[in-house]
C-alpha cells in the first residue's frame, strides 16, 4: 500500500523542482526528502522523478502518482472537516425511537432543546415499543431509544443496553366519570376487580404491567376491549364499557368523560430510561441528547411529581 506521507512529498518535490526547496517547505532535510522519495520509488516499482542538473521533473508515473495525490489529499481535508464538524454538532445525525406517551411529553421538550442547540444535526425519531425499540437498536437502526420496565417483571430490557433513568412513572386509575368509585379521591387496584377492563394488546409492554399489577392486587383482569391508542382506551373508559390503568405521562390530555384516581403507595409504577448499546458508538449528538433527556426528566418531576404517592 502506497504511503500518503511520501505521495505528499513527491508532490512537493515537484512543486518546488529541487530536494532541497522541498525540504525547506517541509521542513525536513534534504536527505529525508531524498529517502522518502526513493522509498515511493520501491512501493511504486517505477521511477517517479528525472534528476538533472536544473533541477528534477516527474516522469509520466510521477505525474499519474502527483494526480492521484492532489485527489486522495483533498478527499482526506474533507474528512478532517467532516470529522471536525460531527465533534462541533455541526453536522451529522441523531435517530431516536420513543414509545407513545413520552413521545407526547418528554420527547418533544428534548428536541425542541436538541434543535435550538444543534440546529445543523439530523434529528429523526420513530414510534416503537421497548421491544421493538431494542431490536432497533442492535440492528443499528436508530441511535438512542426511549425504553420502559416494570420492576415486578424482570427482563424486559436487555443486558446489552447502556440505560440513563429518567422518571419512575406512576399509575393511576382510570373510571368514567359516571363510575360509583369516581367520586373517590383514592382507589385500590381490588376496588377494580369486578369491572371489565380495557387494556393494550399483547404486543404493547404495557399489557404485561396491568396483567401484572392485577394480580398482585389477587386478581386476573376481565379484558373486554383491547387498544393500543391512549386516547381510544379513554374514550371507551368514557363510554362505560370498562376501566383500566394509565401512567400519568399517558394522562395529558385526559379525556373529559373519564377521572384518574390515585392508587395510592401500592400504584404500579413503570421506569422510564434512555437507552443505547453498551458497546455502540456515543457519537457527539448522542451524548448531547443523553444530557437533554436527562435535563429534561429532572424539569418534568419537578412540574409534575410523577413518584409521589398521592
Amino acid at each position: 500500500m502506497l504511503d500518503v506521507r511520501r505521495m505528499k512529498v513527491l508532490r512537493e518535490v515537484a512543486a518546488r523542482g529541487s530536494f532541497s526547496a522541498a525540504a525547506e517547505s517541509l521542513s525536513f532535510t534534504q536527505s529525508a526528502i531524498s529517502q522518502q522519495v526513493a522509498a515511493l520509488e520501491r512501493e511504486t516499482g517505477a521511477t517517479l522523478l528525472e534528476r538533472g542538473s536544473r533541477g528534477v521533473r516527474l516522469t509520466d508515473a510521477g505525474r499519474a502518482l502527483v494526480c492521484h495525490t492532489d485527489a486522495i489529499l483533498t478527499r482526506l481535508d474533507d474528512a478532517e472537516e467532516e470529522l471536525a464538524a460531527l465533534a462541533g454538532l455541526r453536522g451529522g445525525r441523531l435517530r431516536l425511537a420513543s414509545f407513545q406517551s413520552a413521545g407526547a411529553t418528554l420527547v418533544p421538550r428534548a428536541v425542541a432543546a436538541f434543535q435550538g442547540r444543534h440546529p445543523e444535526v439530523e434529528l429523526s425519531m420513530v414510534e416503537a415499543e421497548p421491544d421493538d425499540a431494542q431490536d432497533r437498536l442492535r440492528s443499528g437502526e436508530i441511535d438512542l431509544a426511549l425504553v420502559y420496565d416494570f420492576e415486578p417483571v424482570p427482563g424486559s430490557l436487555g443486558a446489552d443496553l447502556e440505560l440513563f433513568e429518567l422518571i419512575d412513572d406512576r399509575y393511576e386509575a382510570v373510571v368514567a366519570k359516571d363510575h360509583p368509585l369516581a367520586g373517590r379521591q383514592r382507589l385500590k387496584m381490588a376496588d377494580l376487580k369486578d369491572d371489565p377492563w380495557i387494556a393494550s394488546s399483547p404486543r404493547c409492554g404495557c399489557r404485561a404491567i396491568t396483567e401484572r399489577a392485577c394480580g398482585d392486587a389477587g386478581f386476573e383482569a376481565r379484558v373486554a376491549f383491547e387498544a393500543d391508542e391512549t386516547m381510544s382506551a379513554m374514550a371507551l373508559v368514557a363510554a362505560g364499557v370498562g376501566v383500566t390503568i394509565f401512567p400519568r405521562l399517558a394522562l395529558s390530555p385526559l379525556h373529559p368523560g373519564v377521572v384518574a384516581r390515585s392508587l395510592g403507595r401500592d400504584a404500579p409504577v413503570r421506569r422510564i430510561w434512555a437507552a443505547r448499546l453498551s458497546d455502540g458508538y456515543r457519537s457527539p449528538a448522542s451524548e448531547a441528547m443523553v444530557q437533554i433527556l436527562l435535563d429534561v426528566a429532572e424539569e418534568f418531576r419537578e412540574s409534575v411529581p410523577l413518584a409521589a404517592a398521592s
